[in-house]
């Protein structure tokens, strides 16, 4: 069961990794948003980026609430995975 456990938050905290990088870079680009795919993206990281959001400031025009769950994902997972 604990392997499990671990793999789970192994596989979660890689999989939100990837699609708020993924995100931090469409941001750069003119798609629509209501492009499945960007639909589908913001639907995965937004339970995650909106709380952050309301705590950190924007620096300039520049967000950096991906940067910082980035950050507290590998270190919040980190943590997990060596209480499990």
């Amino acid at each position: 069961m604990t392997i499990f456990l671990v793999r789970f938050v192994e596989i979660l905290t890689t999989v939100l990794t990837y699609a708020i990088f993924f995100r931090a870079i469409l941001s750069w680009f003119p798609i629509p948003a209501d492009n499945p795919i960007v639909q589908l993206v913001h639907q995965m990281t937004e339970p995650v980026l909106a709380p952050l959001r309301r705590v950190i400031p924007r620096v300039g025009m520049i967000d950096i609430t991906p940067l910082v769950a980035l950050l507290l994902l590998q270190v919040v997972g980190e943590m997990i995975i060596r209480v499990l």
